[in-house]
């Protein structure tokens, strides 16, 4: 499905999106939102891509009027029942077919050649959907593929699981050779949108390129380990390392993932992220060094001008976790670590601020934590909030993600003079304790604990909120940090740059 605005022009920038703005707030929508309003200079295509279309409800973002083209597909869309017995005697092309099945799934280390070669047959339209899902070729090399490689799951699932790979991709390809010409492209992620860009780069031509606030492939790594849609067991899996009929399956997924990141990084140039860290992480997985460079995200200030204005008297003994009620926040981590906080210091409370719809089975379980801990009343649920109200009532906020880049809310929580404290996630603990070449050092703006650790993160926020002093240059700590090096106008300016340099305006 896509909805185009009339008489669309060509854009400036063909922003590339995978199941981020404009129907989910937070994190890289957020991001998104401020690059565009913050450049009203440039005018912004937008191609969205989400998986099932009932996971999206409304918009959360209002398009702005540089926005000139947005269109939304969905992955589930890839299968269009009945079309089969139009086309179930279709030969479709031997060769390539088996190109395709050699660089996504099999387990041999695939050439540059042969990846180029998959890249050139998806942006030229030589394969179609028909090819993928009902043609001989495509059977065959599915038998073969699942003789020379796979005997340990059964044949239904290997067929279905790939067949779930394919066809996106394709249907991608499909819409990339409709899509309005734009001077550029920037895709925020590798998967997907990533792959996406590739095509058009190679269709138009053009500048492309990447940013990444989390490393893609590591973070669909986490979401297979816990997915139960392969596995009943994801922890069993997790323990038997692998050895699963359901663990084989988990590997095509992750093989799949890595491989069209790696024709994301070839073709994407700059490639960037927000920290060092995952700069390393990229060239690890096949980025070019020389392509890599670091911009971190910023955040902007003016609003946040009388926010110390507003702060309660005292140390607020409120402790906030402000995300996504989802797997990936760890909020089960959060709760547990109340429970001795609120031993220790008995009026404090833990409030849980975000929203709750994307994963509702985890966000139920967390609420029966709540329960089980004897918690209620002191770990409260306040859904989606205007952060610019919220922060200045807390006196700590807390992270406990298993994976993250690098959080805007803690750039935001130090705006609103609340120290944090963090798991020891992606660029966590540079931002709490200092960059390496920060001169002169500025001190720590918080605490860094280990992931998944509720004794070790309740012990960090006891110790601040019992310590007025200590409290009280984290947050002189946090507020010079933020003002130094992660405003949204340095970040813009960045941005302005490449997007100069890419569309010839430099």
């Amino acid at each position: 499905m896509s909805k185009t605005l009339p008489e669309t022009p060509t854009a400036d920038v063909c922003l590339l999106l995978e199941g981020t703005w404009p129907y989910v707030r937070g994190g890289v929508s957020s991001w998104v939102n401020q690059l565009i309003l913050g450049l009203p200079e440039l005018t912004f295509s937008v191609f969205f891509i989400g998986g099932q279309r009932e996971a999206y409800g409304e918009r959360q973002y209002k398009i702005p009027t540089n926005v000139v083209h947005i269109e939304e597909h969905f992955l589930e869309t890839a299968w269009r029942p009945g079309d089969a017995v139009v086309a179930a005697k279709r030969e479709g092309a031997t060769g390539n077919m088996r190109m395709l099945h050699q660089f996504l799934h099999h387990p041999e280390e695939p050439s540059i050649e042969l990846g180029e070669s998959v890249l050139e047959l998806l942006a030229s339209g030589q394969m179609s959907l028909d090819d993928v899902l009902h043609s001989r070729s495509s059977w065959e090399a599915i038998t073969d593929g699942y003789t020379r490689h796979c005997s340990d799951p059964s044949f239904i699932n290997y067929f279905w699981t790939l067949r779930t790979m394919q066809a996106p991709l394709v249907m991608l390809a499909q819409a990339a050779a409709r899509l309005p010409r734009a001077r550029a492209l920037h895709s925020v992620s590798t998967g997907y949108a990533g792959l996406l860009g590739a095509i058009l780069q190679r269709r138009w031509q053009c500048a492309y390129l990447l940013s990444e606030h989390g490393i893609y492939t590591k973070e669909r790594k986490i979401d297979l380990a816990q997915a139960s849609w392969i596995s009943e067991s994801p922890d069993e899996a997790l323990r038997t390392g692998l050895d699963t009929e359901f663990s084989y399956i988990r590997k095509l997924w992750i093989r799949f993932f890595e491989r069209i990141g790696l024709l994301t990084y070839r073709a994407a140039d700059p490639i960037i992220s927000l920290y060092d860290g995952n700069r390393q992480r990229q060239i690890a997985d096949g980025a070019d060094p020389a392509r890599t460079r670091v911009i971190p995200n910023g955040i902007a200030m003016a609003p946040w001008g009388d926010a110390l204005q507003r702060r309660p008297s005292g140390i607020a003994p409120v402790i906030g976790l402000v995300g996504r009620v989802v797997p990936i926040k760890d909020v089960k981590t959060f709760i547990r670590a109340m429970r001795g906080v609120v031993n220790t210091i008995p009026d404090s409370e833990g409030w849980i601020v975000g929203p709750e719809e994307e994963d509702r089975a985890y966000a139920a379980e967390c609420r029966s934590l709540v329960i089980s801990l004897g918690l209620e009343g002191k770990v409260k649920f306040l859904g989606f909030r205007q952060i610019h109200e919220l922060l200045p009532s807390l006196g700590l906020m807390v992270l406990t993600s298993i994976s993250e880049a690098q959080p805007l809310v803690i750039l935001e929580a130090w705006a609103a003079g609340t120290p944090v404290v963090t798991s020891d996630v992606g660029s966590c603990r540079e931002l709490i304790e200092g960059a390496p070449h920060e001169e002169p050092p500025l001190g720590s703006a918080g605490e860094v604990v280990a992931i998944a650790d509720p004794q070790a993160t309740s012990r960090a926020i006891i110790e601040l909120l019992s310590d007025p002093e200590r409290w009280r240059s984290a947050q002189s700590v946090g507020l010079q940090r933020v003002n130094r090096y992660y405003t949204e106008a340095i970040m813009l300016d960045r941005y302005r740059n490449l997007y100069r340099n890419a569309t010839g305006e430099a």
